[in-house]
């Protein structure tokens, strides 16, 4: 897996955010509460990628919107 690098957002705004985990479920999990809390893209597609381990999936936010549950 390669490493973690933490970013700090200078400035509010849409960002892409690729979320990798060890199952379809965690990764599913984690795209439905950023979609509560922020404006997404939504639940998507999860990928496996051959001979990676884990699933990754992307998502699309908007850091100025807030999602369903803070509406």
């Amino acid at each position: 897996m390669k490493p973690i690098d933490e970013q700090h957002i200078a400035e509010p705004g849409p960002v892409v955010l690729d979320i990798t985990g060890g199952d379809e479920d965690t990764v599913r999990a984690v795209m439905a509460a950023l979609e509560g809390r922020r404006a997404t893209s939504g639940v998507g597609p999860v990928r496996r990628d051959p001979g990676e381990p884990g699933v990754r999936a992307r998502v699309y936010a908007d850091v100025l919107r807030p999602g369903r549950e803070a509406s």
